[in-house]
This record gives structure tokens, C-alpha cells and sequence, in this order.
């Protein structure tokens, strides 16, 4: 199975991308963070006519949203609390049939957070850290098997998942309150399947922001979209892949896609 991850920043304006990644790439399971369009405007015929003929999805206008494609029938989860009791289109969950067996697929969006790492001053950063620890205890009370974790969690945990660790420890996305609630629910049961592959100190970014006249050239990135596993999966994760080049797409978003091959034991 071939899965891509990928903020795509607002789904109905960057159809033209997704058609160039599902061409160039020919992945089994999309999932997109940031859709940015209500489920009675979700785009399901053109998505059919990409060849994606099975859909989970969540979505809200102008905000958030999260989508599982797949070339492979779906069956959707609904046993996730309402995160924050919100109901702000931040995760969707779907078994994925595959002809050699099944996977479970969770797709999330973790909170920004804002710009002030404060929960007292900031309303938002509070919201974040509420957030991931509700997955933490969510998912400390399962044990399951044939996992994926996949998403913008909006958090760079590694030192070298950000363009300056000593710069960047006081900024959100890579502050040590952050990286410790990530890492709390990263270790319910689950293995870091890019770092895994591409272990530290390799520099492994995701994210460029807008704001960067040159994002290449200056390569100020972060690594805030990820891909987990279940412990039995790992030995089946052949390769995961940054597809830096869509940083350059026309219209890109300033997240690029990330692409997991996995061989799914029967």
C-alpha cells in the first residue's frame, strides 16, 4: 500500500495539485489536512473521476477538515470523542480493505496553537494542549494492531526537525511542553515510521512558510506533518518520502506531501 499525508490548504482550490500527485505518484490512500470545505460542497464526483472512489471525510467552510481517500473501500470510525467538544473537523478514521487485509487509518489536525506558547495568555495554546492530551488518553486505553496515525499535528518534536532547535525552542510548533505532550501520545503505541528511516541528525522538514521570499534557498522548515505505526506494522514500511518539489507546484501549499509504501501482513 502506498499512503500520502499532505495539508493540502484548501481542497476545492488545489485540485489541479491532487491530480498531479495522484498521477505522478498512483497512491492507494490519500489523506488531506486543511480541506477547507463543508460536506455538502465536498467534491466527491471529481475526486471519482481522479479515480478515488471511496471517501471519509469531515469538513467545516473556510476552516480545518480532514479527508481519507482511497482506491479501496472504507469504512469509517465514529468511536472518537469529540475532541475538546468542539466538533471542529480535526480527525477522521477509517478501516482501509486492502486485498491482503485491513488497516486502520486515523487522519488528524492538530491545533495550531497561535503565536504566544502561554495556555494562561494564550486561549489557543491552551486549546493545543488540551488537545494532545485527550489523544493521549484516547489511545493509552486501547491496544490495537494494523494502525496508522497519520497528519498535521502542527509540532516539529526532534531537534532537527526545525531549521534552528536553539531558535525555535521558544516558538510554537517546537517548544518543550509541546514536544513532550506529542511524545506522550506517540508512545501509547506507535513508532515514528519517518524518523525510523531517516533517523536523526538528518534534517527532515515538511513545511516552509509563506512568509519566506525564498523558502528554498533560505530552507527555514519544520517537520510538522507526520506518519506513525503500530509496532507490527513497522517491519512492512519500506520507504516514506518528503516530496519537497511540490514546495514549487504553482498555487502550492506550504505543506508538501509525505508518502509512506508499506506491505500490509496478511
Amino acid at each position: 500500500m502506498r499512503l500520502i499525508t499532505w495539508n493540502i490548504n484548501s481542497l476545492r482550490l488545489r485540485l489541479p495539485l491532487l491530480q498531479r500527485l495522484t498521477h505522478d505518484e498512483q497512491p492507494d490512500v490519500i489523506c488531506l489536512q486543511e480541506t477547507k470545505v463543508p460536506d455538502p460542497l465536498f467534491p466527491a464526483e471529481q475526486l471519482r473521476e481522479m479515480g478515488w472512489k471511496h471517501h471519509v471525510y469531515w469538513g467545516m467552510k473556510g476552516y480545518n477538515g480532514v479527508a481519507i481517500l482511497s482506491r479501496y473501500p472504507l469504512e469509517a470510525v465514529q468511536s472518537a470523542p469529540d475532541w475538546c467538544g468542539r466538533s471542529d473537523s480535526r480527525h477522521v478514521a477509517a478501516w482501509v480493505h486492502l486485498p491482503a487485509g485491513r488497516v486502520l487509518v486515523h487522519n488528524f489536525y492538530v491545533p495550531a496553537g497561535g503565536d504566544v506558547p502561554d495556555a494562561v495568555e494564550n486561549e489557543k495554546f491552551a486549546h493545543k494542549l488540551a488537545f494532545l492530551e485527550e489523544a493521549r488518553a484516547f489511545f493509552a486505553q486501547r491496544s490495537f494492531k494494523n494502525s496508522i496515525l497519520v497528519g498535521d499535528l502542527n509540532i516539529a518534536p526532534c531537534e532537527h526537525d526545525v531549521w534552528s532547535h536553539k531558535q525555535l525552542l521558544k516558538i510554537v510548533s517546537h517548544t518543550p511542553v509541546e514536544v513532550e505532550a506529542l511524545n506522550a501520545w506517540h508512545n501509547t503505541g506507535f513508532v515514528d515510521a519517518m524518523r525510523h528511516l531517516i533517523p536523526e541528525p538528518e534534517k527532515l522538514y515538511t513545511w516552509w512558510s509563506y512568509r519566506n521570499r525564498d523558502w528554498k534557498k533560505s530552507n527555514r522548515g519544520r517537520r510538522l506533518d507526520h506518519v506513525w505505526v503500530s509496532p507490527d506494522l513497522l517491519p512492512g514500511v519500506t520507504a516514506c518520502r518528503v516530496l519537497k518539489d511540490a514546495r514549487d507546484w504553482e498555487g502550492p501549499s506550504d505543506h508538501v506531501p509525505v508518502v509512506m509504501d508499506l506491505a500490509v501482513p496478511v
